[in-house]
């Protein structure tokens, strides 16, 4: 028999929110939350609503699915500047969100099977420890342009929902439709034109500017896993306010460039 009361908490613990954060994406009390979790009340068909909306599912699935018995995946809608994407997860048996690995060689491959429920549950997965509560990735680098990161360096990134909260001068993983994946760090400086500029910590790579309709998912940097320590002796001694200024002289030749036009 399923349980809705159940059903309720094992998505919600999906989304990886708290009984606080989900009550305020509902807009209730978080004690109702707990009332509904523990199956002392039932929530309202508006309200059920508003749920299945989250959970990116009908309403039909939300009170008829047993969804503790599936080893299930999940999918979260999101809105970016330019129009929804979906964002599909996977979970282990506590249903604990599983940070999803993309090798070098399955790069390609994430392009077209990002949004496929199917091609993200075959990826390789892991968990990690320490890590707060949030949606992960973990992307394998190629080439040298972020050095001191070495080619093989694998990168965990958390999913940004909305490119506007992109902070400048930070390091991302961006899913893009020409380039496919890459790794840079983002100067989030976004005109009428919805343009990004992408540098390279490895000064022999120029910076350029990528409009935000080519991009498919951000994923930002909070950790990485390597094989090779990051020789001190190779880093290039660059701060993020020099990076910043030669963004901003990029900037000035593109203006430039159009004026002339």
């Amino acid at each position: 028999m399923v349980k809705l009361n159940e059903n309720i908490r094992i998505l919600r613990k999906r989304l990886s929110l708290t009984q606080d954060q989900f009550a305020q994406r509902l807009g209730i009390k978080r004690s109702l939350v707990g009332a509904y979790e523990e199956g002392r009340a039932e929530p309202r068909l508006e309200l059920l609503q508003k749920m299945a909306e989250l959970f990116s599912i009908s309403v039909d699935l939300l009170i008829g699915k047993d969804y503790s018995s599936s080893s299930s995946e999940l999918t979260i809608e999101t809105n970016y500047a330019r129009g929804k994407e979906v964002l599909v997860v996977t979970v282990d048996a506590d249903d604990k969100q599983n940070i999803e690995f993309v090798p070098h060689k399955a790069a390609a491959g994430y392009l077209n099977g990002y949004a496929d429920t199917e091609y993200v549950k075959e990826l390789p997965h892991f968990s990690l420890p320490n890590l707060k509560q949030g949606t992960y990735r973990a992307f394998e680098i190629s080439g040298d342009s972020m050095l001191p990161l070495m080619p093989g360096t694998i990168v965990i990134g958390e999913y940004v929902e909305d490119l506007r909260s992109v902070k400048s001068g930070k390091t991302y993983v961006l899913i893009t439709q020409r380039e496919g994946i890459v790794y840079k760090r983002v100067f989030n400086y976004l005109d009428e034109n919805g343009n990004l500029f992408l540098v390279s910590d490895n000064r022999h790579y120029a910076p350029y500017q990528l409009s935000a309709s080519e991009v498919i998912e951000v994923w930002a940097a909070k950790a990485y896993i390597s094989v090779q320590f990051p020789d001190v002796a190779d880093k290039q001694d660059v701060s993020v306010e020099q990076l910043a200024g030669v963004v901003l002289d990029l900037q000035k030749e593109i203006l430039q460039l159009k004026s002339k036009k």
